[in-house]
């Protein structure tokens, strides 16, 4: 077993989610948006990052074990790292600052980010790339809430200010 590699993924999964649920303010603000009518119950949201994060720790695991060489293993380190960055801006730039005009310009490199991780994985381990599938399709599904809130509930910020 790699134990800095499971290092690495059990840190990328856990820390993710934990980050991600501290940084999640269900504010008198939040709670006053409209929202798509698509959208889940907020309870789903906590399971599905769960199982998603823990689904893109793993392949994180295969990844850095089944690299072919240093090279490969260093691509897909940063890689997850640049996803990780990502990943942790949203929460705070929709809830902390109150923008979710911003977090749906910053989802975009998410979900690049995503379909980038899995064209890097492919080669490695296929298996690994689809563990990142649902991750990829969870996160457009974010995407359109996301618009759904702009849309209905914009401008936000200096802009909301004046109107």
């Amino acid at each position: 077993m790699d134990y800095t590699a499971l290092t690495f993924a059990l840190l990328y999964g856990i820390g993710l989610n934990a980050a991600g649920g501290l940084l999640t303010d269900l504010s008198d603000w939040y709670h006053s948006l409209e929202k798509p009518w698509f959208q889940p119950p907020g309870w789903a949201f906590a399971p599905a990052w769960t199982i998603i994060l823990g689904l893109a720790g793993w392949a994180l695991y295969i990844g850095l074990t089944e690299a072919a060489n240093a090279g490969q293993y260093n691509a897909v380190a940063i890689a997850f790292g640049i996803n990780a960055v990502l990943h942790f801006l949203w929460s705070p730039l929709f809830f902390k600052f109150q923008r979710p005009d911003w977090s749906f310009i910053e989802n975009f490199a998410l979900i690049a980010s995503c379909a980038a991780l899995i064209y890097m994985l492919a080669p490695i381990s296929e298996f690994a790339a689809w563990l990142i599938a649902p991750y990829l399709a969870w996160t457009c599904f974010a995407q359109a809430i996301n618009y759904g809130v702009v849309k209905l509930n914009g401008p936000f910020g200096k802009d909301a200010a004046e109107a």
